[in-house]
């Protein structure tokens, strides 16, 4: 959703979706005009069309969490931890509130900017953040809406937290997979 990737990388990103599987739904999404595919260098990226689809899938997020059954254990790709944070903000919290994280997920990273309560997400090639969290989309997702304290979590191993661990913790606790905000 946020930059174009590699076939492999969208496959990472879909455990469970065969090859020939994820090459016909590109197939089929290319031809619908929400993807590009360069074939000379196996790289597909979104067309503004596509990128029209982040309120959708932003929708659909907010959908899952009142379904029955429920499960925050489940994969979770970088991407999707992404635009689930953009979602499950706490208005209240991030109100009147800057700052600048990066998130490092080994093959993808990110930089996310809160300004004025609005939350902008944007890939880098390596993040430029007063901190920065590392680790896999499910244990980023553990640090940022689990009860766990992000410090625990970075003493036991769970996450890396670089930088300032309290700005960390600090911006971790704007988020909430509760409906209750």
């Amino acid at each position: 959703m946020f930059a174009p990737k590699r076939f492999q990388m969208i496959r990472a990103g879909l455990p469970g979706v065969t090859a020939s599987v994820l090459t016909g739904r590109l197939a089929q999404l290319a031809q619908a005009g929400v993807v590009d595919h360069d074939e000379r260098s196996s790289i597909y990226a979104l067309t503004d069309a596509g990128r029209g689809l982040l309120p959708v899938l932003e929708a659909l997020c907010q959908w899952a969490l009142m379904v029955p059954g429920h499960d925050p254990a489940r994969f979770i790709s970088p991407s999707a931890l992404m635009i689930s944070m953009g979602v499950n903000l706490v208005p209240d919290l991030a109100e009147g509130r800057r700052a600048r994280a990066g998130f490092d997920f080994g093959g993808e990273a990110f930089e996310m900017q809160l300004d004025k309560g609005r939350l902008r997400t944007n890939p880098v090639s390596e993040p430029d953040a007063p901190f920065l969290l590392k680790g896999s989309g499910n244990t980023m997702a553990v640090a940022v809406y689990g009860s766990t304290p992000l410090p625990m979590l970075a003493a036991k191993g769970v996450v890396g937290v670089e930088g300032d661990v309290a700005a960390a913790a600090e911006f971790v606790s704007l988020f909430r997979l509760d409906r209750g905000k």
